[in-house]
């Protein structure tokens, strides 16, 4: 045997080896999916749903539960007559499996397989109501027991607290009868072997019992409220105003009685409502009720806090306010006085004749507090409001009055200051003029002189102001400072006019080494011009100090630093 006939020999063997395998593997999985139909199968008819919808044909069933009977009876019967054809197929392929025809097997397992989906969810969901219908009659009945236990109970609460629940009394036995009602529907439906009809009344009954237990005690709590608390506290309420409207308390514009009145319509309004068992509005006119009789109690305490602070204060008042209005008119008088010789700038006067009226008008509102508190119309709590508001007006008024006094009292010392100040100008000035006369100099330059003549003339303008009527201090106060600020410039001029003339001649000395210098020659010419013609001495100085420290650096330096010196030592 050639070589290529053993290998397609080979070939030949392991294809068929291949096939034998496929076809083994592909019978047991159809031989597991037949043992699972034929499982399934059983399952379905091992519910054995012909003796449930037996014993429910014996049960007599009416209404909803007939309905849902017969629904879900054909709706089985439908299914269960392809329990037949659906063994068959079963069979078949098992035995086509067998034999190992697996395609046709694999045709009835298909087959088999649709028919049990299609089937399966209608014989579950029959087999659900079949038992629900037969347990339907028991649980009801357990149902009701429980829920007339209930009813009984909560009826026996209701006539022993019958007192509590007065106001309502007639919807609730209204409610009870109508669950009575219930209870005999519901036992008839069972009667007539309607249990699905019988169940939802059921369900109705638990749920209004439900209801009326949750609000029983919001009814009781509700009325206790609305007859008892409410009801004493605006007596207390009432009481307590006539009392101190008896005590002379006043209360203004508000009517605590109207108020009062219309707190028992809205109580009145909120029984009604609870009547109805209507306690969601029954709730708002209750809030209402409660926000009124707190601000009720509020103002009346209010009062009642604020009479003590008035009575004490009442004879501590009327003296503060005199003694104020005394101050007032001794400052207006004095500020009058002295208006006549110093201009008032910032509105002193008329300030202090507002601050005057102020303080009158006060004593106004104080008197006529007074007469409505002798008169019992005083609402206390606003004469307190108004008085702390006086007091703490009256101090900040005594303090800007102390202010204005303290600020005037020192336009007559600041008048002294001034003559002071502007007579030791004059001297320092003049002074200050004869010292530059008699360092000896050719001249005194023109700048200096302009800016003396400047001094002059705003000394003797800010003394002629002085001597004036009506002097204004803070202009003069402002003059002042510039003079002063004049002076001190006009000083600092002399002082480098002196030092500069000093340094120029000591200088033109030294120059003196260089005279063969052409450069230092030339700068003796032009300095001694600037310095005799034109009292031009710093000019001069800085012409001839230049030259010669050209001449020899470090020299004017050397110069300077001496002469400096030397006049440190003199002051010193």
């Amino acid at each position: 045997m050639s070589s290529t006939q053993s290998l397609l020999l080979i070939t030949l063997i392991i294809a068929i080896i291949v096939i034998v395998m496929a076809m083994l593997l592909v019978n047991r999985r159809q031989l597991r999916e037949i043992e699972q139909l034929d499982n399934d199968l059983g399952n379905m008819e091992d519910l054995h749903l012909e003796r449930a919808i037996g014993k429910l044909d014996q049960m007599e069933l009416a209404g909803e539960s007939l309905a849902t009977l017969n629904t879900w009876k054909k709706s089985y019967q439908k299914a269960a007559e392809l329990f037949p054809e659906i063994q068959r197929l079963i069979e078949d392929g098992a035995d086509e499996n067998a034999r190992y025809r697996l395609v046709k097997s694999h045709q009835s397992i298909k087959q088999a397989r649709e028919l049990v989906d299609s089937v399966s969810e209608d014989v579950k969901n029959s087999s659900d109501v079949f038992t629900q219908l037969l347990e339907s009659n028991r649980e009801n009945k357990a149902q009701y027991d429980e829920l007339m236990q209930s009813y009984r109970e909560i009826r026996k609460e209701i006539l022993a607290d019958s007192f509590d629940y007065s106001v309502a009394l007639d919807e609730i036995e209204n409610s009870l009868s109508a669950m009575e009602e219930d209870f005999a529907e519901a036992k008839n439906l069972s009667a007539q072997g309607d249990h699905v009809e019988a169940k939802r009344v059921l369900s109705k009954i638990r749920s209004d019992l439900t209801g009326l237990q949750k609000k029983l005690p919001e009814v009781k709590e509700d009325q206790h409220n609305l007859q008892t608390v409410f009801a004493d506290q605006l007596t207390e309420i009432s009481s307590a105003y006539k009392q101190m409207r008896d005590e002379k308390y006043g209360f203004g514009s508000l009517d605590v009685l109207l108020e009062i009145k219309q707190s028992n319509d809205q109580i009145d309004r909120s029984l009604a409502a609870l009547a109805k068992l209507d306690l969601e509005e029954t709730s708002k006119g209750m809030k209402k009720v409660e926000k009124e009789i707190d601000t009720l109690y509020a103002i009346l305490e209010k009062e009642y806090k604020a009479r003590p602070f008035v009575e004490k204060n009442r004879d501590k008042l009327q003296p503060l306010l005199t003694h104020q209005q005394t101050v007032s008119q001794q400052l207006i008088k004095k500020l009058r006085h002295i208006d006549e010789s110093y201009e008032l700038t910032h509105g002193e006067l008329d300030e202090s004749r507002e601050l005057e009226r102020e303080v009158h008008k006060m004593d106004s509102d104080y008197i006529r507090a007074s007469q409505r508190i002798a008169d019992g119309r005083a609402v206390y709590s606003d004469v307190q409001d108004d008085w702390v508001r006086i007091l703490g007006r009256l101090q900040e008024i005594g303090k800007r009055q102390q202010e204005l006094s303290e600020a005037v009292d020192g336009l007559y010392e600041a008048e002294e200051v001034a003559q002071r100040s502007i007579k030791e100008f004059k001297q320092q000035v003049s002074l200050l003029y004869r010292h530059l006369s008699r360092q000896n100099l050719p001249g005194i330059p023109e700048g200096f002189l302009q800016m003396y003549t400047l001094v002059i003339n705003e000394i003797s303008k800010t003394s002629g102001e002085l001597n004036q009527v009506r002097i204004n201090m803070e202009k003069i106060s402002e003059e002042l400072v510039q003079i002063s600020d004049d002076v001190d410039r006009l000083q600092r001029e002399a002082d480098d006019i002196i030092s500069s003339a000093n340094l120029f001649e000591l200088t033109m000395q030294y120059s003196n080494k260089f005279l063969d210098s052409e450069a230092v020659v030339r700068a003796r010419r032009n300095a001694m011009k600037l310095y005799e013609r034109d009292y031009n001495y710093k000019d001069a100085l800085d012409t001839i100090a230049t030259a010669v420290e050209r001449a020899e650096p470090g020299s004017y330096q050397r110069i300077e630093n001496s002469y400096y010196q030397e006049q440190k030592e003199l002051i010193d």
